[in-house]
């Protein structure tokens, strides 16, 4: 039974504020939960019988049933499925990312959820396996953000830091940093490396300036026809799509 306590624990998770002091966060649905518990340490499920039922063992610390009106009250989502779990936050460390050996990459203050959201589940699909973000881009453990990741979160590691003082560091290493300009060269005739960081701007305003001076490899995404008039810019999560698959495409042109 789901009691008024664990209800206003869950919907606590909905803010910032909480899933920092509690260390814990919110996915919802059947193939999302069911990925997650690979990949993360599960505190709480509240599960319709039928989900259960094809589960087997399920790790959790605790696991209630619920009818259709408990997860109509715990859920965040419109149109609820047969389960919510709340997991806890992973210690991922930075260290971990290695631009030296491999492509990682940068969220200059992305804001929307849905964006990083898709950003993430596009590093999963281009085996991109750390992004780093700047402490102003949106939380990857909100509900919304976890949502979208459509359970790509489980092979993408998210870390936050003053993205800068990262990347002039790296940039001291003599690590490749990209970037997409108007005033970049094209991508598709400019050599890419195979390892690096793609740092990607904010929706409206782009790379912010202090950190587009660390950029020493400026990119351009052509539209086609050049000359013809097009909308102003790509979507940020579009255009990552696009730069990620390209990097990929060099990399295995080169080794077949």
């Amino acid at each position: 039974m789901l009691s008024k306590g664990k209800l206003k624990y869950i919907h606590s998770l909905e803010m910032k504020k909480y899933r920092n002091e509690l260390n814990a966060f919110v996915a919802e649905g059947n193939k999302l939960v069911a990925d997650m518990l690979h990949a993360f340490e599960c505190e709480l499920i509240l599960a319709k019988p039928s989900w259960m039922a094809t589960q087997g063992d399920i790790p959790t610390k605790e696991l209630l049933e619920a009818d259709d009106e408990d997860i109509r009250k715990a859920s965040f989502l419109k149109s609820p499925q047969d389960v919510l779990a709340v997991f806890k936050r992973p210690a991922w460390s930075l260290a971990e990312a290695d631009p030296a050996s491999s492509l990682v990459l940068a969220l200059d203050g992305i804001q929307d959820p849905g964006n990083l959201g898709t950003i993430i589940r596009l590093a999963d699909w281009f085996g991109i396996e750390h992004i780093v973000c700047s402490l102003d881009t949106a939380d990857v453990f909100s509900p919304k953000t976890v949502q979208a990741t459509m359970g790509a979160l489980a092979h993408v590691k998210v870390h936050y830091t003053d993205l800068a003082v990262y990347l002039k560091a790296q940039a001291e290493k003599q690590i490749p940093l990209f970037g997409t300009f108007l005033d970049g060269e094209n991508m598709y005739t400019k050599e890419l490396s195979a390892n690096g960081i793609i740092v990607m701007g904010n929706e409206g305003n782009g790379i912010r300036p202090e950190i587009e001076e660390l950029i020493d490899q400026k990119l351009y995404i052509p539209s086609f026809p050049p000359e013809r008039e097009t909308s102003e810019s790509l979507n940020v999560a579009i255009a990552t799509a696009v730069i990620c698959a390209e990097f990929r495409r060099r990399q295995g042109n080169a080794v077949q």
